[in-house]
């Protein structure tokens, strides 16, 4: 565009939020990236015609499941929360056995405290599990009162901690099994600070954690820290093809529309001279080329 209009120009990097405050207070005459025109940024700064369409994207990991992060699994914070709260009930539940059992019913819950509150603790677990090996029964009237309210209770226990542990099972497996944004409830999404995406995500009532560092996310996806990268398709399709190629995916299809255009100053003289050459470079077979190039488009 400058090589055909005669303009001379220099680069001058800088963020999204001073792209747009640049123009606003004089520093820039133009701000050129991946700026998506939105009624908010068209109240501060003027555009020019949009120089490419496209929308939000979701990232996610190719990595396969293997034995290996199942195992890991078996070891998240989540699973570790869940047994050990199940094995706190459990021992609750068996101290209190013993206490009534101990002398009257030696034979099965006597001995050392240590011995008698483990044949406690196992009872517990095979009345909750409905397994009833049988070599342990109360035999006092307390006891059976607590093994009375124990079956029943553990029938309400059993499956909400089914539940948990389920859950802290499969919760890292969300990645391969995201498909559209209705999988992201509930799943890890990381989205860049202050963008549209960030306020997308949080007009459908994501949850997400931001971050100024697009790379640090896509990181963060390979490695399996995340579950989903929400941003640019654009943007996540260059990353994809340059440096996460054989770890992350882009699925198909826009999730919200994005005009990106060129902002100017307000009443800027360069717009109707940036508007014409916009419209140039959008039909030439060079512009198709830089596309195929980055991002993969025809």
């Amino acid at each position: 565009m400058a090589e055909k209009t005669g303009q001379a120009y220099r680069f001058e990097e800088a963020e999204l939020p001073e792209l747009i405050s640049g123009l606003q207070d004089g520093r820039y005459d133009a701000s050129i990236a991946a700026i998506t025109v939105t009624a908010e940024r068209e109240a501060q700064v003027d555009f020019t015609h949009p120089f490419f369409s496209t929308g939000l994207a979701i990232a996610t990991s190719m990595n396969e499941s293997n034995w290996t992060t199942a195992l890991s699994r078996f070891f998240s914070w989540e699973f570790l929360v869940a047994l050990s709260a199940l094995c706190i009930v459990l021992m609750a539940v068996g101290a209190l056995l013993w206490l009534f059992e101990r002398k009257k019913n030696s034979e099965m819950f006597g001995g050392t405290p240590i011995k008698g509150l483990g044949a406690s603790f196992w009872w517990a677990a095979v009345t909750m599990t409905t397994v009833g090996y049988g070599d342990k029964s109360p035999t006092t009237l307390g006891g059976r009162i607590i093994g009375l309210v124990w079956m029943f209770a553990a029938i309400i226990i059993i499956s909400s901690f089914t539940a948990a542990i389920a859950t802290s099972l499969t919760v890292s497996q969300l990645a391969s099994s995201i498909e559209s944004v209705d999988d992201l409830y509930g799943a890890k999404v990381v989205t860049v600070s202050d963008s549209a995406s960030e306020k997308f995500l949080s007009s459908i009532s994501v949850k997400h954690k931001t971050t100024s560092d697009l790379m640090q996310a896509l990181e963060q996806l390979k490695e399996g820290k995340i579950d989903a990268v929400v941003y640019d398709k654009p943007i996540l399709q260059y990353f994809r093809n340059t440096r996460f190629s054989d770890s992350i995916a882009v699925l198909q299809g826009e999730i919200e529309r994005q005009d990106y255009a060129i902002g100017l100053p307000t009443n800027s003289p360069y717009r109707e001279s940036f508007n014409e050459q916009v419209l140039t470079v959008l039909e030439s077979n060079e512009w198709k080329e830089i596309k195929q190039k980055y991002l993969g488009e025809e």
